[in-house]
């Protein structure tokens, strides 16, 4: 192969020459080459005391230049995946994998580190490069440099394991999910699903070459059908094939399981807190996080149940009456909720999502959240079309402050075959200061909406709109930052249980009059939302809050517990963990078939293990970070530019509890959360 892509210094990755045959060799040779960098370092650090520019900042950059070849790499297996492209992503895993233990247990580094903390530069050095000497200080600790050799050697055989098995629990739920279809010949068969979703049904299935329409589990196919089908049969089937995607029921019933894996996630997990003298894979989750034990965070989520799983009762109790009453259900099943619940919010609020569509054409969305930006922290957008692209869908733009750039950003908006589902934000380059001047935060916003059909705009529902703005904030986050450490930039070393407050933060935007002025235009008109829909908008804002909180609370719980009470679990033992924390804390019915767990990547294949408490935990600071805008403004100018400088540059630099304090000027409370969600023991 004459030249590899992935091996030249790009500002941007270069998608146009990116070819899965470049993988390996890149990754290899850069392995390979870090491998003696580091080599070197760690012995000059040995024979003359390390300062920051001897011994961290080329350290950083060996780092940086494995990065910039992986990030684009890791970002097309989840965006356009292909049978190539796997096998090449899974070959490196274990190399990178293995990379990765051989750094965290490098003595010589280690020590290189712990010369730098005594040595006579300490004092000089900036709060934020003494932050991250700590941290990585910790991280070897957590990498098991103290072990004896042959618990070293272990350590990476589990770490390798892991990251093995966990691409392979993502790629199941994926292969799982594409799967499956079912194709119906006449829309009297979907009577009640609205236009829009028939539109791209029937998009799905003419791509194939058919007439009629293709139901697929892609949320934007799966979705309408559950929500909107007055068929209960067809609900039933859809759902079934969902909530059975990659196990041992359902229609490709053992073909994808996930059974076997998580099983053995779960053990190696166990056993890999331990070698590190933790009691369980909880306690070592935590050792990086704001809360200070599994007990704490039992603790916080049973009082959040205890507030609110007694009005998710009442709040499910009037869905089965209604639902009974006015649409002949006599018992509620597992497949009828969404289609009930959306039943009721039109009869009680005279609103859906599909009646909110047309007026959140994703061109329009896109412009209002870049004027709510601009008009928060003062910030500009340009696109820039001459930057290369991995998929026509997706779009480039720059952010500029002072009319100089300060980041960029690829917007990939629409659901399509080969793409993972769900929405994320990825870093793609990360801010940092190099030989060659500053490094600018580059991110990877992701999301799976409906795509346009034909030559109308996408149709987004409120729900997607929020989830854009969500995203968004997790991007404002890694793009605002000012800091030029790559180790504390972004979001890199904030504690993972305050990673969500930016991005629940920019939620609030999308349910306020002067947020949705710059946002919602009717997609013909033009004309902004009526104040007769707004208000009802609003007043349906916490319509079954309480049943999503207990549902969040639910996920919350059985992560922790399974991480922390049970050792080396049977796919039976988990279904039974899972079976007894909804018995307490879950008002829906369930059906024995059901398995979540399945695909459940958060903490199966992302980085929420023993973790997922941390959305709800981060709610409680955006809900109380929220009540100060609330008090001065939501666009209040210097409210908006203290948090951009408290919060959003600081990255990883403090402590975010500190973070918030110096925000807000006092502790968090949860009472703006209950009051957001109108759970009324607030």
């Amino acid at each position: 192969m004459s030249r590899n892509p992935l091996l030249e210094s790009h500002s941007l990755p270069p998608f146009n020459d990116i070819r899965a045959e470049h993988v390996v060799p890149a990754v290899e040779t850069l392995l390979s080459e870090s491998r003696e960098t580091i080599d070197r370092i760690a012995q000059q650090a040995a024979t003359t005391t390390p300062t920051w520019q001897s011994f961290a900042a080329p350290f950083e950059a060996v780092n940086d230049r494995l990065t910039q070849a992986w990030s684009p790499v890791s970002h097309l297996n989840g965006t356009m995946n292909s049978p190539a492209l796997r096998d090449a992503y899974q070959t490196c895993l274990e190399q990178l994998s293995s990379f990765s233990t051989w750094v965290g247990q490098h003595e010589g580094l280690f020590h290189g580190w712990q010369a730098l903390k005594a040595g006579p530069e300490w004092s000089q050095l900036s709060d934020a490069q003494q932050r991250t000497v700590d941290n990585a200080l910790r991280d070897f600790r957590l990498a098991g440099v103290d072990l004896p050799d042959d618990e070293k050697a272990r350590y990476g055989a589990i770490q390798s394991r892991l990251s093995m098995l966990s691409n392979q629990f993502s790629n199941n739920v994926l292969d799982a999910t594409q799967a499956w279809h079912k194709d119906v010949a006449s829309a009297d068969t979907l009577a009640g699903v609205p236009q829009s979703a028939l539109d791209t049904l029937k998009a799905a299935a003419e791509a194939k070459g058919l007439t009629g329409y293709r139901i697929t589990l892609d949320f934007p196919s799966f979705f309408p059908v559950v929500s909107y089908a007055d068929n209960r049969e067809l609900r039933r089937e859809v759902y079934t094939a969902f909530v059975t995607r990659a196990s041992d029921q359902g229609p490709d019933a053992g073909t994808f399981d996930n059974a076997p894996i998580l099983e053995e996630i779960l053990a190696l997990r166990q056993e890999l807190a331990h070698l590190l003298g933790f009691e369980t894979y909880a306690d070592y989750s935590l050792a990086t996080k704001m809360a200070d034990s599994p007990e704490q965070v039992l603790d916080f989520l049973t009082d959040l149940a205890n507030r609110a799983v007694p009005q998710a009762s009442e709040e499910f109790n009037e869905l089965s009456d209604f639902a009974r009453d006015e649409l002949g259900i006599e018992s509620l099943e597992p497949w009828d909720v969404a289609y009930a619940s959306e039943k009721l919010r039109e009869a009680r609020y005279a609103i859906s999502q599909e009646q909110l569509r047309p007026y959140f054409p994703a061109p329009q969305v896109v412009d209002g959240l870049f004027q709510v930006v601009e008009r928060l922290y003062g910030v500009r957008f340009t696109q820039d079309t001459t930057v290369e692209r991995y998929h026509d869908d997706v779009r480039f733009y720059w952010i500029t402050d002072d009319e100089q750039p300060i980041a960029g950003f690829y917007l990939d908006l629409y659901a399509r075959e080969g793409k993972r589902g769900g929405a994320w934000m990825a870093d793609c380059r990360v801010r940092r200061e190099t030989q060659n001047g500053l490094q600018l935060p580059i991110a990877f916003l992701t999301c799976n909406f409906t795509p346009p059909v034909a030559d109308k705009p996408a149709l987004l529902t409120h729900d997607e709109v929020t989830t854009l703005f969500h995203e968004f904030g997790h991007g404002l986050h890694h793009m605002l930052t000012r800091q030029t450490i790559a180790d504390i930039s972004g979001i890199n070393g904030v504690a993972w249980d305050a990673v969500e407050l930016p991005s629940q933060f920019m939620e609030n935007y999308c349910w306020e009059r002067e947020g949705l002025d710059l946002i919602a235009r009717h997609v013909d008109s033009g004309e902004p939302l009526p104040e007769p829909l707004l208000e009802r908008l609003q007043a349906a804002k916490n319509f079954q809050s309480a049943m999503g909180m207990a549902r969040q609370i639910e996920f919350s719980l059985f992560d922790l517990r399974l991480h922390h009470e049970l050792e080396a679990p049977s796919a039976s033992d988990v279904q039974a963990l899972l079976d007894e924390v909804r018995a307490n804390v879950s008002v829906v019915p369930t059906v024995a078939f059901n398995r979540f767990q399945n695909s459940f990547g958060h903490i199966f294949a992302g980085g929420y293990a023993a973790g997922y408490y941390s959305y709800k935990w981060a709610e409680v600071l955006s809900a109380d970070a929220w009540s100060a805008f609330e008090e001065a403004g939501i666009f209040d100018p210097e409210t908006g530019q203290r948090f951009r400088q408290e919060v959003l540059e600081q990255g990883g630099a403090r402590d975010a509890a500190a973070l918030f304090r110096a925000f807000r000027g006092r502790e968090p409370s949860v009472e703006p959360l209950l009051r957001h969600s109108g759970i009324r023991a607030a």
